[in-house]
């Protein structure tokens, strides 16, 4: 089934663009929600006027997201939480708090799926990227620090090939390949 797009949809296409879709998802969801109409001649007429609706819209909403990532950008969440001594956390600080506390210090709510990936397990200090758009991904800090009010310093230290080097006794691999050559 043909349909013009009326407004943009996610995972689809922008307005005012014809699209060959499922005839359910067409029928059942598109054209009932208003985001689309079926490709006639009398409504690809009308594609250009929502073309250039939709164009002024998404400049609105891209400043909007661009206003709004450089205050994010310039954000540091603090947070405290139970930890083991090596800097572990028992829980999380997960993705939901992290949405509730941006919003309750910038005064607008950001949905908690736009928020980071994984739920933070570490004492320090993180990034967790907020994803506003396509292209708008600021990233807001934040700083886990320990209940008890200690001071645990966490410093990560990148694993190399060399690290992961395994000795082997050369008497058990040599029993090892008498064991499969006789299997």
């Amino acid at each position: 089934m043909k349909v013009l797009l009326k407004e943009d949809v996610d995972n689809l296409g922008l307005a005012g663009e014809v699209h060959d879709v499922a005839p359910g998802y067409g029928r059942n969801y598109l054209i009932p929600q208003g985001f689309a109409v079926k490709a006639t001649p009398g409504a690809m007429s009308q594609a250009s006027v929502w073309r250039k609706k939709a164009e002024a819209r998404r400049a609105q909403i891209r400043a909007e997201h661009e206003a709004l990532a450089a205050q994010i950008e310039g954000v540091t969440l603090s947070f405290t939480a139970r930890a083991g001594e090596s800097g572990k956390l028992y829980g999380s600080v997960t993705t939901s708090q992290v949405a509730e506390a941006l919003a309750e210090s910038l005064g607008i709510e950001i949905d908690r799926r736009k928020v980071g990936v994984d739920p933070l397990r570490q004492l320090g200090t993180h990034k967790v990227v907020v994803r506003l758009s396509a292209d708008i991904h600021p990233e807001v800090t934040v700083v886990i620090e320990s209940e008890e009010g200690e001071e645990v310093i966490i410093e990560e230290t990148p694993v190399t090939p060399a690290d992961l080097e395994i000795e082997v006794d050369e008497e058990e691999f040599d029993e090892y390949e008498e064991f499969e050559e006789a299997a």
